[in-house]
């Protein structure tokens, strides 16, 4: 082969490796982040709202903070099989929950801007991806949104995404695979806030200058909305007197455990419930401990006490 043929052959191999260099950097982290650019379809205007988020918590059963998923096929850029963030998986949740807040017009303002009205915060159950012949997506995020002024829960609730596809005869590559999580958790960000929006503008519109209102966000599990009423129009609501339910106080040991009744979550023990007459199943559940669970009787115009113990 000549000098000129070689030549040729080694500027082209160049080129070639020049270009791929942005994909094939040798590196098993991906990169998320949020567009800076206002969304085209966003209130001109800012509603009364205002939202600070306090932050999420990670409470993935995985060890490491930045750690996604496994590649078990070829994608071209990872190092290793290993799929890992290029920052916290708590931080990525926040800041796509904080975007779609701030699209949706709500006044997204700094940690700890106490001008705030409502306060955000949540837990990461889980996000991963995982390639192999298809590529496998699964998220679980529990939100809760409280009022400031008051410390009271307004909404609290958890929306779970799982999706899968095939990447296709050419395989993944690092940028694919960001994309396709990125998508992914934009979805689940997007239930978030439609509850949440759902809720604040049934329970305060005020805030909105809207008509009071609400409705089901399809992939959420609402657990709690406390004080909402949805009025039909030009119809009385009707008033159920307080002695026709009766009254649940539940302690547990240790304190502190979320109280969930008939599969609602209602906050923190101690705790006072309001329920209806009959047979009820009420859980504890408290993180390092077993879930206890309970059959209650309620009674018409009765408190029933009931203390839980929680097994580690």
């Amino acid at each position: 082969m000549s000098r000129l043929a070689k030549y040729l052959i080694a500027v082209v191999a160049g080129a070639f490796l020049a270009g791929c260099s942005g994909m094939l950097d040798g590196s098993n982290e991906i990169s998320i982040r949020e567009s800076q650019q206002p969304n085209p379809d966003a209130p001109k205007v800012k509603y009364a709202a205002s939202i600070r988020v306090a932050g999420y918590t990670d409470e993935r059963k995985v060890g490491d903070a930045r750690k996604v998923g496994v590649a078990k096929v070829r994608v071209a850029g990872l190092s290793g099989t290993e799929i890992r963030l290029d920052r916290d998986v708590k931080e990525v949740v926040a800041d796509s929950i904080t975007k779609r807040l701030d699209d949706a017009g709500f006044q997204m303002l700094g940690r700890d801007d106490n001008a705030a009205l409502f306060e955000l915060s949540g837990v990461v159950r889980e996000l991963s991806i995982d390639a192999k012949e298809r590529d496998y997506v699964s998220i679980s995020v529990e939100t809760t949104l409280k009022e400031l002024a008051s410390g009271k829960v307004v909404w609290s609730g958890e929306v779970v995404q799982k999706s899968d596809r095939f990447a296709g005869v050419s395989g993944n590559d690092k940028e694919d695979i960001a994309n396709y999580l990125h998508h992914e958790l934009d979805v689940v960000s997007g239930k978030t806030t439609e509850a949440i929006s759902a809720t604040l503008m049934a329970s305060r519109s005020d805030l909105f200058n809207l008509t009071p209102g609400t409705k089901a966000i399809p992939g959420v599990t609402v657990y709690s909305t406390p004080g909402i009423r949805t009025p039909v129009p030009n119809t009385p609501t009707p008033t159920m007197p307080a002695a026709s339910n009766g009254q649940l106080s539940v302690s547990t040991e240790p304190a502190r455990a979320k109280i969930y009744l008939d599969g609602v979550y209602y906050g923190l023990s101690p705790i006072h419930v309001e329920a209806t007459p009959g047979i009820h199943t009420l859980q504890a559940r408290l993180k390092g401990h077993a879930t206890a669970t309970e059959k209650v009787a309620v009674r018409k115009g009765e408190t029933t006490e009931l203390e839980m113990q929680l097994e580690k």
